[in-house]
């Protein structure tokens, strides 16, 4: 695989899901390439800030707790379908294998089912598309834990029409070379290395 295909911090882009069949299982958390995504805005709201419309679509694989920020300039469903074409567009056929699932909340952003689940690059399906139960953010657990992270460099109010690209990228090269102890004291892009070079 084509590591400088995969993005911004060093050991690339992935994203995984909290469950293959059964949200929240605790298999899920053992399978590679499974993603939960969330678009965080100015607030966790529907609203953002008055006169904000850039949100951040965040993505978090569950085994590795990988994670990727695409900024997307509304919190439309065609929003984020193009954030996801890019992406797709970016690692090639390295997407297919690295996406095998995205669990998303029932947020009106992520409405176009069809949309996120379509190949742009190829014929068919590039990834299947899981919705959380209503009010269950446990199911997304790591994107949550991921979201809290991201916090620490945008509080919630922030105006991200303000926020530079630039900033978006170091917060998310910190986060995904910060050790933790779920991943036993290793970082997420270590991990996320080890897997890629395994596929």
């Amino acid at each position: 695989m084509n590591m400088k295909k995969l993005g911004s911090f060093a050991a690339g882009v992935l994203f995984g899901t909290a469950g293959l069949k059964i949200l929240g299982s605790d298999d899920a958390k053992k399978v590679y390439a499974h993603t939960t995504a969330a678009v965080l805005r100015a607030k966790d709201s529907v609203m953002g800030t008055v006169g904000s419309s850039r949100a951040l679509v965040v993505l978090t694989e569950r085994l590795t707790r990988a994670g990727i920020i695409l900024p997307v300039p509304d919190h439309t469903a065609a929003s984020v379908v193009r954030a996801l074409n890019g992406l797709e567009r970016r690692l090639g056929k390295d997407f297919y294998p690295m996406f095998q699932s995205i669990t998303v909340d029932n947020g009106c952003e992520f409405q176009d089912y069809d949309g996120m689940e379509k190949a742009c690059r190829r014929k068919g399906k590039r990834t299947t598309v899981y919705y959380c139960h209503p009010h269950a953010p446990h199911e997304r657990g790591s994107n949550e834990n991921m979201n809290r992270i991201i916090r620490r460099f945008f509080p919630k109010g922030t105006n991200f029409d303000e926020v530079p690209i630039s900033e978006i990228r170091r917060a998310e090269e910190w986060m995904n070379n910060y050790p933790r102890e779920v991943l036993g004291w290793q970082t997420a892009a270590t991990l996320l290395r080890s897997y890629i070079s395994a596929c």
